[in-house]
C-alpha cells in the first residue's frame, strides 16, 4: 500500500490517496471564485482529491473576508470555473462547507449584526480577518457572539443543506462539512464551549452530537451520503476551545453515527505543529494514535484521513499501520503546485511565504513553479 495508488471514496476514484487540505487564501473579490482561483487549484490538481478552502454556507458563516461562498448564483458560477478546470486536468475536488459561528467580527456581519454561535462566550484570543479600525483588510479580535435560537438551529441546517445541493450544481463531485477548528460544529460539540439549556445541550453526549448528526443527514438527504464527508479536529484547541475529559468518548460516538451512516469519509486534522496553534497546545502523539485506531474501527469501510504536519514518510507508515486511508497535506501545497510529483521522486520542496498567505494577488498564490533541476 502506497501513497501514489488508486483509492476508491465513495462513488469518486482518485488517482492516488493524497489529499489537498482546505486552505483559507482569501482571494476572492466579492466573494466569488475567479480564474486566478481555478488556476491555483488546477495547478494542485494531480492530488487525488483537492478539498476546497472553507467556502460560506451564508453570509451569517462567513470569517474572513474575500472568501468564496456558495450560497448565491454568482457564487455557484464562479466555483463552476472553478471545477471545470480542475476536471479538465483529471482532478477531483470537494467543497468544503463551512460555518464559523463565533469565529466572526461585526464588520463582516450583515448590518454590523453580531455573530451567532452555540454560545453567547466569546472566543478569547481568537481572530477573523475582518476590516479594522481604519476600514482597512486584516486580522480582528472576533466579536461577542450571541446564541443561536432552537429554531435558528434548524435554520442553519437547512443553509447546509441548500449549500451541499449549491456545490454539487457547482461541479463539486462531493463536500466536506467543516467540523473543526473551534467553528460552529465544534462549538456544539465541545461541552466547555456550549452552554445551551435545549435539546443540543452539553447535558447528554446525544445532544452535543445532534447538531452534527443533523446537518450531515440533511447534506446527505441531498446529495447522497457517498457524496460526503467531515473534517473534525480531536485535541485541537484553535480559536479558544478547551480541551475536555470526554474527547475520546465523543469522536468514538461520531465516527461510530458517520459509519452508520455510510459517509464517504472522516478527515481529522492533528493540530499539533499547526502555525495559528497556541504554544503548548500539542496533541499527545500517543493519544492521537489510539484515536485514529479507535475511529479506523468505528468507520468500517468509511474512509479516514488525517492532515497536520504530513510527510511522505509519516503518511506511509500510517498507511501501512492500516490507521489511515489517505494523507492530507496543507501548506506543502501552497508553493508547490507539483507536490505528488516531488512526493513520489523524493524531490526537495519549496517553502512557502506566510506574508502571502491571506489576501493579495497572484504573489504567493499562483506564481510558485514546479520542480526543476
Amino acid at each position: 500500500m502506497t501513497l501514489f495508488e488508486d483509492y476508491k471514496l465513495g462513488t469518486t476514484t482518485l488517482g492516488n490517496r493524497i489529499v489537498m487540505a482546505p486552505m483559507t487564501r482569501s482571494r476572492a473579490p466579492d466573494d466569488i471564485a475567479t480564474e486566478q482561483i481555478a488556476l491555483h487549484y488546477t495547478q494542485r490538481g494531480t492530488a487525488g482529491l483537492i478539498v476546497s478552502e472553507g467556502t460560506p454556507i451564508s453570509r451569517e458563516g462567513q470569517g474572513y473576508l474575500f472568501n468564496p461562498g456558495i450560497y448565491t448564483d454568482a457564487q455557484i458560477k464562479g466555483w463552476k470555473l472553478v471545477t471545470d478546470s480542475v476536471h479538465s486536468v483529471g482532478g477531483k475536488m470537494f467543497a468544503q462547507l463551512w460555518h464559523v459561528g463565533r469565529v466572526s467580527h461585526t464588520s463582516i456581519q450583515i448590518d454590523g449584526k453580531a455573530p451567532v454561535s452555540a454560545t453567547s462566550k466569546q472566543a478569547q484570543g481568537a481572530v477573523a480577518f475582518g476590516y479594522t479600525d481604519d476600514g482597512e483588510p486584516g486580522f480582528v479580535a472576533t466579536s461577542t457572539p450571541r446564541p443561536l435560537t432552537t429554531e435558528e438551529v434548524a435554520r442553519v441546517v437547512e443553509d447546509f443543506a441548500q449549500a451541499a445541493e449549491n456545490a454539487i450544481a457547482a461541479g463539486f463531485d462531493g463536500v466536506e462539512i467543516h467540523g473543526a477548528n473551534g467553528y460552529l460544529l465544534e462549538q456544539f460539540l465541545n461541552p466547555l464551549v456550549n452552554d445551551r439549556t435545549d435539546r443540543y445541550s452539553a447535558d447528554t453526549l446525544e445532544n452535543r452530537l445532534r447538531f452534527v448528526f443533523e446537518v450531515v443527514d440533511a447534506a446527505a438527504a441531498r446529495v447522497g451520503a457517498d457524496r460526503v464527508g467531515i473534517r473534525v479536529s480531536p485535541y485541537g484547541q484553535l480559536f479558544d476551545m478547551p480541551l475536555y475529559p470526554q474527547i475520546d468518548e465523543t469522536y468514538s460516538a461520531l465516527c461510530a453515527g458517520m459509519q452508520q451512516r455510510g459517509i464517504a469519509y472522516v478527515h481529522v486534522m492533528d493540530q499539533t505543529h499547526f502555525f495559528m496553534a497556541e504554544e503548548g497546545s500539542a496533541a499527545q502523539e500517543q493519544a492521537l494514535r489510539d484515536l485514529l485506531k479507535d475511529c479506523k474501527t468505528q468507520l468500517g469501510e468509511t474512509a479516514l484521513i488525517l492532515a497536520g504536519d504530513m510527510t511522505r514518510e509519516r503518511a506511509e507508515a500510517l498507511l501501512q499501520a492500516g490507521l489511515i486511508d489517505l494523507a492530507a497535506f496543507g501548506q506543502p501545497f501552497i508553493a508547490n503546485p507539483d507536490l505528488v510529483a516531488r512526493l513520489q521522486n523524493c524531490w526537495s520542496l519549496t517553502q512557502p511565504d506566510r506574508d502571502t498567505y491571506y489576501g493579495g494577488d497572484a504573489k504567493g498564490y499562483v506564481d510558485y513553479p514546479p520542480y526543476t533541476d
